[in-house]
């Protein structure tokens, strides 16, 4: 670790007001801070120096809603629909894991996401049933030298149950009164639309510890217009709330989001997998919302935000195409560009967060998360003429050669530093082992292979069985 860090002679994507691109450029990190951001710096004496010619350097990525605890199962739910996802954690084998499983995903999940220059992640943790779980939890994020925000959740209680209990409050004021930026801290539940409004309370809680709530919205089947409603007409709707997914919303909810001053997360490859609604950023770009991107979990899709940015581009400029092709027309110029969700992936996160006079651009004062994507070794990486396409449709995480996170180097050359790998490959073995033992095997292969739906296909007019010489034609 050095006091100074210096990139030198790089493409630069500041993310500033004026997403001001440099070439040629240098940015120059002292201590936790960023110092100067231009061409031509003097390195301190001491200074690390690092050779960005033939990269880009960018603010580190943000993730605003990722189910990190989940990690422990990477790729188990590839062929799960949300319904498979909900009868799995919520119903049966969610309850199975300990503290310890909460941990190793964590701790696994925290290390991909520096890896792949995500500075900052959203720990969605729904999967605290006892303090002990959230303790753990935290543990393994304040053992990994990320930013990370611990969103705390329970699917096995209501949250008027936990979020109103003592050990809940006794949590908060032991582990999230620090005022520490590198750790935040939000509550995570979600708003079913009963009349009743039994959420209210947990709301209350929020207002009273002054923590904003993140929420799954607009998802098809299970959240809906009626728990906008509620909590608009309740006052529960804040600049500070987080809406993940708000995919099957109406244009009165929009505009409630949008008069509030609320954002959206945006969770693109889970949208179209499992099954919550169509990306909804077109609509989003209409009543003006802001936009942060997130990969929801592991245990289905990849958890990069170079697949969040990529996927949203198609699934947008899809929806675009189509549109115009159901009125015969045809799309000349799209409207959602690669600067945007490059935007969206960094200083869009870092205003959901209530962090953005702290990260998500390059800027002196702030602090020091920065990203250097260059890989001499791949020809991915050459030529560089469209710096915002370049990282939303070619670069990739093994393209991520520096991490710099509150001044302090986390990657280097491609690999991780002081980062203990072998002991989170290690917990993780733990957790299946003891979840294919609990479950048994039968059950555990089930759960990873739902039944495949009957398919069957249509009558073909034009198949032919048999060709009569004498007519010289086929006959069906």
């Amino acid at each position: 670790m050095s006091e100074a860090v210096l990139f030198r002679n790089g493409t630069v994507l500041t993310m500033d007001d004026q997403h001001t691109v440099l070439t040629g450029a240098d940015v120059l990190v002292i201590g936790e801070r960023i110092a100067e951001v231009g061409t031509g710096l003097t390195a301190p004496e001491g200074a690390t120096v690092i050779d960005a010619s033939g990269g880009i350097v960018m603010p580190g990525m943000i993730d605003t809603h990722r189910h990190m605890w989940q990690t422990a199962m990477r790729g188990y739910g590839a062929d799960w629909t949300l319904t498979q996802y909900f009868v799995w954690y919520y119903l049966e084998s969610g309850k199975l894991f300990r503290p310890e499983d909460v941990h190793a995903g964590n701790l696994l999940a925290a290390i991909e996401a520096i890896d792949a220059g995500v500075t900052t992640t959203v720990d969605w943790s729904h999967g605290l049933q006892t303090p002990q779980h959230a303790d753990a939890a935290v543990d393994a994020l304040q053992a990994v030298p990320g930013r990370f925000v611990l969103a705390y959740g329970n699917i096995q209680q209501g949250p008027w149950e936990w979020a109103t209990s003592t050990e809940f409050r006794d949590f908060v004021n032991r582990r999230m009164s620090g005022g520490d930026d590198m750790l935040g801290f939000q509550m995570a539940f979600d708003v079913t639309g009963d009349p009743s409004f039994p959420e209210k309370a947990a709301f209350e809680v929020a207002r009273e510890l002054g923590v904003p709530v993140t929420t799954h919205a607009g998802v098809w089947g299970a959240t809906n217009d009626d728990g906008i409603r509620l909590m608009h007409e309740n006052g529960f709707m804040t600049p500070q709330t987080v809406y993940v997914h708000a995919a099957t919303l109406t244009h009165d909810s929009y505009h409630r989001i949008a008069a509030t001053g609320g954002s959206v997360s945006v969770s693109t490859e889970s949208e179209q997998s499992a099954g919550q609604g169509y990306p909804p950023t077109w609509t989003l770009r209409d009543h003006g919302i802001p936009v942060s991107l997130s990969m929801d979990t592991s245990v289905w899709w990849s958890g990069d935000l170079f697949s969040a940015m990529r996927t949203t581009l198609g699934a947008d400029r899809s929806r675009e195409h189509m549109a115009a092709h159901g009125r015969a027309e045809t799309v000349t110029h799209v409207h959602l560009r690669a600067e945007q969700v490059v935007d969206w992936a960094t200083r869009g996160g870092s205003k959901a967060l209530g962090l953005d006079s702290v990260v998500g651009s390059l800027e002196p004062g702030k602090k020091a998360d920065v990203v250097l994507l260059k890989n001499d070794h791949s020809p991915v990486m050459t030529p560089i003429l469209h710096p915002y396409g370049h990282v939303a449709f070619q670069a990739q995480r093994g393209d991520v050669d520096t991490v710099v996170i509150n001044g302090r180097i986390v990657k280097r050359d491609g690999r991780l530093v002081g980062v203990d790998l072998a002991a989170a490959r290690t917990a993780v073995e733990r957790t299946i082992e003891h979840l294919r033992s609990t479950m048994g095997e039968e059950a555990w292969l089930k759960g990873m292979n739902p039944d495949i739906p009957e398919t069957k296909v249509m009558d073909n007019p034009y198949t032919y069985t048999e060709w009569d010489a004498g007519s010289a034609q086929w006959k069906h």
